[in-house]
């Protein structure tokens, strides 16, 4: 089973359906797409700000690499940790930019799969939502003088 934190969208409309689709799961746990696809997956998930840090750690640790002429293994070790590091915190960097965005964090659902949490989440969460803050309007009911209908009312001639 797996931990999934829910991330709820800044509202955009009236449109509850349209909302509900823009709810954001997001699986914790490593992730193996951001440790070997580091920039595909920043791009992907549009974590620019992320993106533009990585480059830059990434910049200056070259820099220092050729300034302390240091040999090509300690390179690439070096840049295996940084890796490491972007999948192991690939969650929360991924939650850092939902949250700068808006997003309102609605807890956490345990389930197999993204669909299965979705089930679940919105299984609890949609009867403690509050109804429709205008009623619907209420009919009164007809007396027994009253005609219902398209005739006029009793004693009119037409």
């Amino acid at each position: 089973m797996a931990v999934y934190s829910v991330f709820e969208p800044p509202e955009r409309g009236n449109d509850a359906a349209g909302h509900a689709e823009q709810f954001a799961f997001v699986r914790d746990g490593f992730s193996v797409a951001a440790f070997l696809l580091g920039p595909i997956w920043m791009v992907w998930h549009r974590l620019w700000l992320v993106l533009l840090s990585y480059i830059g750690i990434v910049v200056v640790l070259a820099i220092a690499m050729k300034t302390i002429r240091a040999d090509h293994d300690v390179g690439a070790l070096a840049g295996l940790m940084v890796s490491i590091l972007v999948g192991l915190e690939a969650v929360s960097l991924r939650r850092w930019t939902l949250m700068r965005r808006g997003f309102r964090d609605r807890g956490i659902v345990v389930a197999n799969d993204p669909e299965g949490a979705e089930r679940r989440f919105f299984a609890a969460w949609l009867p403690h939502q509050t109804p429709d803050p205008a009623p619907a309007p209420r009919l009164r009911p007809a007396s027994a003088t009253e005609v219902v209908g398209l005739f006029p009312g009793p004693g009119v001639r037409t």
